[in-house]
Formats: structure tokens, C-alpha cells, sequence
């Protein structure tokens, strides 16, 4: 049974920073790509991408809206992910979710797209004050 538990979130001011942590178990988590969502208030069910990382850790990936500020990284042997946030302001405040494919990732890479992802944390509530 897979699981994604999130954790770090909270309330910081502006230029504050953040660790987030998914602790991910029931499957291989070394041989999957895995990725950081949100979701902003207000913006429905929609998850906007934030960052990925390929099965290795060597390949990353950041949306253009934290590119310099946020960090993904992992951890295959804690089965673990991070997103480090840096340089925090009001419109990251969001919902942050990790997420992880179905299937195993053929290759080092990772995708930013949410409907490449089948397994979804509960999330975690960032707010960002200004």
C-alpha cells in the first residue's frame, strides 16, 4: 500500500523559509520519479506543479515561479523527499502535496504534469504572511 505523509509545512513571513518532507513507503522508491504540488486558495482542485526529481536525484525539475528559491531534493535511502523553500512570499501560500507515478521510471528522468502522477499525499498547508 502506498503512502505519502508530508510534513514541515506551517506559517513563516515573508523572505522565510521552509523543509518540507515526504516520507514515501509501499513501493520501490528508488526506481520512481517523484513530485511537489500545490494548491493555491481558491484555485479548486486544481495542483499546480512546483518541482520533481528523477529516480536518482541527479535530474531536478522547478516551475519557473520558485526557479532560485525552492530546492527538491531526495533522500532513496530514507525513502524520503525534500522541497526546500527559500525566499517565501504571500502567493506561495497553498496546500503542497508529493506525489509519485504508478509505475517504475525507465530512465533518469521526471515529469512536472499532474496527471503523470497516481499516488497523491493528504498535502500539507504552507501560509506565507506578508
Amino acid at each position: 500500500q502506498v503512502q505519502l505523509v508530508e510534513s514541515g509545512g506551517g506559517l513563516v513571513q515573508a523572505g522565510g523559509s521552509l523543509n518540507l518532507t515526504c516520507a514515501a513507503s509501499g513501493f520501490s522508491f528508488s526506481n520512481y520519479f517523484m513530485g511537489w504540488f500545490r494548491q493555491a486558495p481558491g484555485a479548486g482542485k486544481e495542483r499546480q506543479p512546483v518541482a520533481a526529481i528523477s529516480p536518482s536525484g541527479g535530474v531536478p525539475y522547478h516551475a519557473d515561479s520558485v526557479v532560485g528559491r525552492f530546492t527538491i531534493s531526495r533522500d532513496n535511502r530514507k525513502n524520503t523527499v525534500y522541497l526546500q523553500m527559500n525566499s517565501l512570499k504571500p502567493e506561495d501560500t497553498a496546500v503542497y502535496h508529493c506525489a509519485a507515478p504508478s509505475q517504475r521510471t525507465r530512465g533518469d528522468y521526471a515529469l512536472m504534469k499532474s496527471n503523470a502522477y497516481e499516488y497523491w499525499g493528504r498535502g500539507i498547508q504552507v501560509t506565507v504572511s506578508s
